[in-house]
């Protein structure tokens, strides 16, 4: 079994709430291209790059449009998420192995507050919360791999950077955008990779993210995510993938969380595929389509989501 299969079948799911975005309704599947999750020993670099432009705002399972000025409520205009997540993955000669992830955050974002007509804006960015996660692969078979995962999400990201134009200039930006959550997290899954069929491999995942704290009048709401995918493993070199994630959040809490506006439902498909390019290195890149959310109270959505990368075993 190649490691490098493996790599581009399994990723993080874990690993996408390190960066805050509880408020605005997204989820990132992407980083089920970067768990590092393998049966060999080594260790593994990784670069990652997710794109997530919110532009949609909806409420319930509805989209919203042609709200009158001045509303009576925020109406969040876009949110443009860039993401880059750098990666170091290290599994020894035992059934223990370790994930460390260092996501960089950049967000435009454009908003129109309860009152205003016009719109406000804000360029968040800096160091996200870092992910610092173990694995135990003791129950694994010959021919499959089961395995516990368990770790945290440091509170590594800034968590008062302020809208910069518009009639709300000055203010700070909502919790769910700012670059960090503030909170430490504990977060814990259990996966299982195997053979479907001759030609086809598969991975099934379900994992869980709570906040262990809160911090200046805010905690993130619990979160849970399952995961399924296929890859097509007949093909040298080329590994068509496709995956399946349904994501649930609860809201946020506390006085400086928007309560009313965070947390849902989302279930989203995403094809992909991975590339060997020798010597230890392989690209990767996938889209993200949403077949079902429901927010709770009015938030941004995106329409699609994209995910490039770069992984080399030494």
């Amino acid at each position: 079994m190649k490691t490098a299969t493996i790599m581009a079948l399994l990723g993080a799911t874990l690993a996408a709430p390190a960066v805050a975005c509880s408020s605005c309704g997204c989820a990132l599947t992407s980083d089920w291209l970067n768990q590092g999750l393998v049966s060999q020993p080594g260790t593994t670099l990784a670069l990652r790059y997710d794109y997530v432009p919110q532009t949609q705002l909806r409420a319930g399972g509805a989209r919203v449009s042609g709200v009158a000025l001045p509303a009576d409520r925020e109406l969040e205009q876009y949110t443009y998420n860039h993401y880059v997540t750098a990666s170091v993955d290290h599994q020894f000669g035992s059934d223990w192995g370790f994930n460390l992830q260092v996501p960089f955050v950049y967000r435009p974002h454009a908003t129109i507050g309860e009152g205003d007509v016009g719109r406000s804006f804000s360029r968040t960015g800096g160091l996200g919360d870092v992910r610092l996660t173990a694995r135990w692969q003791g129950l694994s078979t010959p021919g499959n791999i089961t395995g516990l995962q368990f770790g945290l999400v440091l509170p590594t990201g800034q968590i008062h950077q302020s809208l910069r134009h518009g009639p709300a200039a000055g203010e700070e930006v909502d919790r769910g955008l700012q670059p960090g959550f503030g909170v430490l997290q504990a977060a814990a899954g259990i996966y299982r990779y195997g053979r479907l069929t001759a030609d086809f491999d598969y991975i099934v995942q379900l994992e869980a993210r709570a906040p262990l704290d809160r911090r200046d009048q805010f905690k993130p709401g619990l979160n849970g995510q399952a995961s399924a995918g296929i890859q097509y493993a007949r093909w040298r070199g080329v590994m068509p993938q496709l995956q399946l994630t349904l994501r649930a959040a609860a809201r946020d809490s506390g006085e400086n969380s928007d309560r009313e506006n965070s947390g849902g439902v989302q279930l989203y498909a995403a094809p992909g595929i991975t590339v060997d390019l020798g010597k230890g290195l392989s690209a990767f890149g996938h889209v993200q389509l949403p077949l079902y959310q429901h927010v709770n109270g009015y938030q941004l959505a995106p329409r699609a989501t994209a995910s490039l990368g770069l992984q080399y075993r030494l």
